[in-house]
C-alpha cells in the first residue's frame, strides 16, 4: 500500500535538518519510497518533507516515521500520514 508522508520542520530548524540527513538518507535505504524529498519554503530553504511510501499497511507508515532519524531528532514540527491511491503515474 502506498502512504504519503507529509512532515513539516519546526521553525529555525535547518542546522538540525541538514545534521540529521546522512542518517535519514541511510534509514531511506531500507524501505521502497516512490516519491521522497525536501520540502521548500519561499526562499529555497528545505522546511519539511514529503515520502510516498510503499508498505504492507497503516502500522508500517506509522513505524516508519517512529523510526525516521528526523523525527527522533525532534526536527518535525507536525507529521501527517494519510494513505494514497495511485491514479496516474508517469511510467
Amino acid at each position: 500500500m502506498l502512504f504519503v508522508i507529509h512532515a513539516l520542520d519546526k521553525p529555525d530548524s535547518l542546522e538540525l535538518r541538514q545534521e540529521t540527513r546522512p542518517a535519514h538518507l541511510e534509514f531511506l535505504a531500507d524501505f521502497t519510497i516512490s516519491v521522497g524529498g525536501p520540502i521548500k519554503d519561499e526562499n529555497g530553504e528545505m522546511c519539511g518533507s514529503l515520502i510516498i511510501l510503499d508498505v504492507e499497511d497503516r502500522a508500517g507508515a506509522e513505524a516508519f516515521v517512529a523510526g525516521d532519524p528526523y523525527g527522533q531528532a525532534g526536527l518535525f514540527q507536525s507529521v501527517n500520514i494519510h494513505e494514497f491511491m495511485k491514479v496516474a503515474w508517469p511510467e
